[in-house]
């Protein structure tokens, strides 16, 4: 399966906990003021790749904690990362999924293009959009105070946000 990405990181530890390898896919609709990856709203830019040389590159990583899939909007590009997420879970990793849009939308609008396959794929959704005025540095893993960290199996499992703490 094909996947447009602006590019990865091998060894993160500012996407989630842990060490993570990052796919930062390309395409966003949010646009958001102050966005840290302006370059990955394009959904024309960046380059595709394979999911299966993804995923290669994520098993020979030993060091790995885990998977973030950040952007761009992850959940414009579904089912190419909910296909990529269920081979990452069989290897014992954890995903997390940036998004802006809540996961409110996301539940309201699980039917549509693979977004629950997604979903249930994800560990830790971290939610929302990126608002420049609520910008704080002191937060784990987000940009702004608006955005949760979101437990997405309890949260699917209530049909209502489940936040938990990094």
């Amino acid at each position: 399966m094909k996947l447009r990405i602006a590019g990865t990181v091998n060894d993160s530890i500012v996407d989630g906990p842990g060490i993570r390898f990052t796919v930062f896919v390309q395409g966003c609709p949010h646009n958001c003021k102050g966005c840290h990856n302006p370059q990955t709203h394009d959904f024309e830019g960046g380059n595709v790749i394979d999911t299966k040389e993804l995923f290669e590159k994520i098993k020979g990583n030993p060091l790995l904690d885990g998977v973030t899939f950040s952007g761009g909007e992850p959940f414009c590009q579904a089912e190419a990362l909910a296909s990529l997420g269920r081979q990452i879970k069989e290897l014992g990793l954890n995903i997390v999924t940036y998004t802006g849009y809540t996961f409110e939308k996301l539940y309201e609008g699980r039917s549509f293009e693979h977004w629950e396959e997604l979903l249930k794929v994800t560990d830790i959704l971290i939610d929302g959009p990126f608002i420049l005025e609520q910008k704080d540095w002191e937060i784990k893993f987000r940009g702004s105070s608006n955005q949760r960290y979101i437990d997405c199996k309890k949260s699917l499992e209530t049909g209502t946000a489940v936040e938990t703490e990094p």
